[in-house]
């Protein structure tokens, strides 16, 4: 077993994004740490179509969900997509190809080279992602978009309360997440088996992975805490994007404090590929919108 893997699940809407992150990663990674991409069976032949090169390693969703013998396969027939994602992601350890591993996602992009000791310490254990994500907090409300943050807070005290803490919300809302194998499979011996679930039972929209998994840390101590902040500048909405290139940020620029930059899917979507299952109007509505928000970041 190795000691650290980059991980992507990926579907076939993001495979244009996909193939933009693996170009950043065959440039930027240094010590050519393995990277793992997951995709549903019937979306295999698709992806190699779309990347074109080599440079990673498959597995297939359904292998990844079948590693735990408490799920049934079936399950994804009962999930929505966004919570079958976050499921999976998480559950990737238990193939048992690696002790810690880089989750990404098919929309970020590495912007300078990389290492393992960008996410490993000295000790073999990873550094944790882990803020209170107050600037944020802080930039939304002065613009008007207070209501993500409140979004925000409500989850971390949600799952923050599933394991009785008392204390300030942790946050890290976005990849690249440096997991602990060791830190699941404390979530999954000292809290999912003891109440017969599985974490396809525990994770909701009310209580995402990323929190779990931070929550799980700070409760079950599987691995020591050592915290860093965000690898990655996040642009949460066009708005974010907009604003901060409008104050001088460029992709240069962030090579001073970060390995990588994501536009986030959810508003970027010029690289969505395949046929959009939105309305011409619905499409036109989005984008007049998206024009408003940026003539705001004027103001």
């Amino acid at each position: 077993m190795i000691d650290l893997a980059l991980y992507c699940k990926s579907y076939s809407k993001d495979f244009l994004r996909l193939k933009q992150l693996l170009a950043s990663i065959q440039a930027y990674n240094k010590d050519q740490i393995p990277f793992y991409i997951s995709t549903p069976k019937d979306q295999y032949e698709e992806l190699i179509k779309i990347l074109e090169v080599d440079g990673y390693q498959w597995v297939s969703d359904e292998s990844i969900i079948s590693a735990n013998e408490r799920a049934s396969t079936e399950i994804i027939k009962q999930r929505s997509g966004s919570l079958t994602q976050q499921v999976i992601k998480s559950e990737f350890w238990r193939l048992g190809l690696c002790n810690n591993y880089v989750c990404l996602d098919s929309d970020c992009i590495f912007i300078q080279d990389f290492k393992k000791t960008d996410f490993l310490a000295s000790d073999g254990n990873p550094y944790t992602v882990v803020y209170q994500n107050k600037e944020y907090f802080q930039l939304a409300l002065n613009r008007g978009y207070a209501k993500a943050p409140e979004n925000l807070r409500r989850e971390g005290d949600r799952v923050k309360a599933l394991f009785g803490r008392i204390g300030p919300n942790y946050y890290c809302p976005c990849p690249p997440f440096i997991w602990s194998a060791k830190v699941w499979e404390s979530l999954d011996l000292s809290y999912l088996k003891p109440r017969d679930i599985t974490l396809w039972d525990l994770c909701t929209p009310e209580h995402p992975e990323t929190l779990l998994y931070l929550e799980a840390l700070l409760n079950f101590h599987a691995i020591p805490l050592q915290p860093i902040e965000q690898l990655f500048r996040v642009y949460y909405y066009d708005w974010h994007y907009f604003l901060l290139r409008r104050l001088g940020e460029s992709n240069i620029k962030l090579r001073a404090n970060y390995l990588g930059v994501i536009y986030q899917s959810s508003w970027d979507l010029d690289l969505d590929y395949g046929v959009s299952q939105k309305s011409i109007s619905s499409r036109m509505l989005k984008k007049l919108k998206r024009v408003g928000r940026y003539l705001q970041s004027l103001i």
